[in-house]
């Protein structure tokens, strides 16, 4: 999908165009209820650099061209979701990912509401057949990569190498009046690196991949607990309600969402808390009761340790803001 496609239709809902330049354009979700800012950058005919910013459950992309990518994938911080066939796998923290993609209309789904990282997206049609073209010394086609990661496998997923990740740190630290050339400086680099990887057997697919059933069980569970925000579950009761043993039940939650149930609880009822906090005049007590606390002192300790200060310091600290995306955060000016 070109920007100017991106911009008419995305994630099947109206899109809102925060600034345009010649080297950027920053899209963002009109629907509140959910946070999506994607900043694009044109590097080379048909090679787009973006920055995903996402605070999110799910995002579906009604529309789109079809054709012949290769995408490339870093996670900074937070969890996706991807789907192939009856196969899940997630890339977390510091994974890289490359696949090959005829765009169509799919769902992506972040199972913490929460990712950053950065693409970079390669019109197989449309990009140079070689980067040398672009600098003599770079000798790298792009369908070769896209063979030597994704022939065998429909995608290639690892932990990056210490140079991979160098590489990919710089790209959420760039000064702004050099950016423009920093970028294609870098993902040049990039794909110069990846063109001359020395082990795609590396390839962790297989050992992350998980079940669509398994998949479907978590997420069942996840909207359960979404749902009785304000009980106290325990593990045994939700075995008993989804008709599974504990250790199914555990080892399926934890596969999808990266965390313990305990600990996916804890933090949604903070995020919850933290929400009513910034948007209403509730007091601390009546929220810490809709999180399903009955002491004040426990929600209060529970809040801290999830979101690093006390319920009324964050009240009284905190201004929202808009979600500011790594264009904005991370490219210092």
């Amino acid at each position: 999908m070109t920007a100017t496609e991106r911009e008419k239709n995305i994630y099947g809902c109206s899109v809102q165009v925060i600034s345009r330049s010649e080297e950027q354009i920053v899209y963002k979700l009109k629907d509140k209820s959910r946070d999506v800012l994607m900043t694009s950058y044109q590097i080379f005919p048909g090679v787009e650099l973006i920055y995903n910013d996402v605070h999110a459950k799910r995002c579906y992309v009604e529309r789109a061209p079809f054709g012949n990518y290769l995408e490339i994938n870093h996670c900074r911080e937070g969890r996706i979701e991807f789907a192939f066939h009856d196969d899940y796998f997630y890339l977390t923290k510091g994974d890289f990912s490359l696949n090959v993609k005829h765009e169509s209309p799919h769902e992506s789904y972040f199972p913490i509401s929460h990712y950053h990282g950065v693409s970079v997206l390669i019109d197989l049609d449309r990009a140079p057949r070689n980067l040398n073209s672009i600098l003599g010394d770079i000798d790298v086609c792009p369908e070769e990569l896209a063979d030597k990661f994704c022939k065998d496998s429909f995608c290639f997923i690892a932990r990056p190498t210490a140079k991979l990740e160098h590489l990919f740190s710089e790209l959420y630290s760039v000064p702004h009046n050099i950016r423009k050339g920093f970028f294609k400086i870098k993902v040049l680099e990039l794909l110069l690196h990846l063109f001359h990887y020395e082990d795609t057997s590396q390839n962790e697919i297989n050992k992350r991949s998980v079940k669509k059933s398994s998949v479907n069980l978590a997420k069942n569970v996840c909207n359960y607990l979404t749902e009785h925000m304000d009980s106290h579950i325990t593990i045994s009761e939700l075995g008993e309600i989804f008709l599974v043993s504990q250790t199914t039940l555990k080892k399926s939650f934890k596969d999808v969402y990266g965390v313990s149930i305990y600990s996916f609880i804890r933090s949604q009822k903070m995020q919850v808390a933290a929400l009513l906090l910034r948007q209403t005049e509730c007091t601390v007590l009546e929220i810490a009761g809709k999180c399903g606390y009955d002491n004040g002192s426990k929600f209060a300790c529970a809040f801290k340790n999830v979101i690093g200060m006390p319920p009324n310091e964050y009240r009284n600290t905190h201004v929202e803001e808009d979600i500011l995306h790594f264009g904005a955060v991370y490219v210092q000016k």
